[in-house]
């Protein structure tokens, strides 16, 4: 095992030997991992067995599908300014949603959420791509100061998943800026043929779950939150169910892989990429290329990788080059981040250490969302959501 791989695992008693996955790049970082006979893991094999009807869907058939989302898009617009939000962070994946949102003849509001640590890079990427496609930009600045307040509550509670915040807080703003136009559909660059693979358990949390993130707050510093954007599982039932507002996976309409996405971007867009998926937001790049590996135990280089190997778009044995060394572009970036990380957190070297070596706690002891959606889990069907949907539809 590497000096890394080492590390990485040093908050975590491990009772297997280290194995990979001889299909994908997964291996036992991930607790509940399992292999069958030929070494193949759980993770890629239900990844296959749930994705391959959208990554290898017919071309006609996925086509087809297209132009049917496209025909009601369009006609749940007609009157309005735009005729759907496309939320954009700089990354690939947005960005080429967006692209081909406008390519295809839609209206879109592209909506992006500046948390504070936008990198320079990211803020010229978005501003070349909405001035060469002519949409408008809603970008929604958070009060940096409540902000950091929360971000350090998550630190003291040595919660893995800080980027909740983030997340949770963009379909806030997605949301609410499709309810104040009118519009009907949210074109995400979510996909199953780049990130499709399920999340091993303890990588990250539930993204909807407010009151894990008011628990936290009220607990460490009792930060009040103000004008932060927030949303929860019943702010998602009452926009989807209610408003008929959906969040659509845009990207699953398409043949999509990433590398054509970048070479798209590049040639038309003036866009540069970066070296690793979300690596957009400084503190995304801290985050998965630091923290999580030396505090958590956790290199999700190991299921970006492994989902595009996967879905066929890299070779086992690139992916494997991909993960030598640290998660990072070099060691100057990486002490560079770590200086303006620090300093924007009002933290000293001495707090950082601290931070790392104290042990990870669960979400889940802290108040959760997550205990009632499992407790109604149980008495909800799919087939009762899909009739209170045609109900509400009447």
């Amino acid at each position: 095992m590497s000096d890394f791989k080492q590390n990485q695992s040093k908050n975590f008693a491990i009772d297997l030997d280290y194995q990979q996955c001889t299909r994908c790049v997964m291996d036992t970082s991930a607790k509940n991992i399992t292999f069958d006979e030929n070494g193949v893991c759980n993770f890629c094999s239900e990844f296959l067995s749930r994705s391959s009807c959208v990554i290898h869907e017919d071309l006609k058939d996925k086509r087809l599908r297209l132009n049917s989302l496209l025909s009601i898009v369009k006609s749940s617009g007609r009157g309005k300014p735009y005729d759907c939000i496309v939320g954009v962070s700089g990354g690939a994946d947005s960005s080429w949603a967006l692209m081909k949102a406008v390519e295809l003849g839609l209206r879109p509001l592209a909506v992006h959420m500046d948390n504070g640590w936008n990198s320079e890079l990211a803020q010229n990427n978005i501003a070349n791509l909405v001035k060469e496609l002519c949409v408008d930009l809603y970008t929604h600045v958070i009060d940096w100061a409540e902000y950091r307040a929360l971000m350090q509550a998550f630190f003291d509670a040595d919660v893995i998943d800080v980027e909740l915040l983030y997340d949770n807080a963009m379909q806030s703003v997605c949301y609410n800026q499709a309810q104040k136009f009118g519009i009907k559909y949210i074109l995400a660059g979510t996909n199953q043929s780049t990130e499709g693979m399920s999340m091993p358990t303890g990588w990250n949390w539930y993204k909807r779950d407010l009151r894990n993130i008011k628990a936290i707050a009220k607990r460490f510093g009792n930060v009040k939150i103000k004008s932060f954007p927030t949303f929860s599982t019943l702010d998602f039932i009452v926009f989807e169910f209610i408003h008929q507002i959906h969040w659509i996976s845009f990207l699953d309409f398409f043949p999509y892989t990433k590398l054509g996405a970048l070479n798209d971007l590049e040639k038309g867009y003036r866009y540069r990429r970066y070296p690793f998926k979300h690596y957009e937001s400084v503190f995304t790049r801290f985050y998965q290329g630091y923290l999580l590996p030396y505090k958590f135990g956790v290199d999700k280089r190991l299921l970006h990788l492994g989902t595009l190997v996967a879905s066929g778009q890299m070779t086992r044995e690139e992916a494997i080059e991909g993960l030598n060394g640290i998660p990072y572009p070099s060691q100057y970036d990486l002490e560079s981040d770590i200086t303006y990380f620090l300093k924007k957190m009002g933290w000293s070297n001495m707090d950082l250490e601290a931070y790392i070596l104290r042990p990870a706690i669960p979400h889940d002891n802290y108040a959760s969302e997550t205990r009632f959606i499992r407790f109604f889990s149980r008495f909800i069907s799919l087939e009762f959501i899909s009739s209170l949907k045609k109900w509400l539809q009447r």
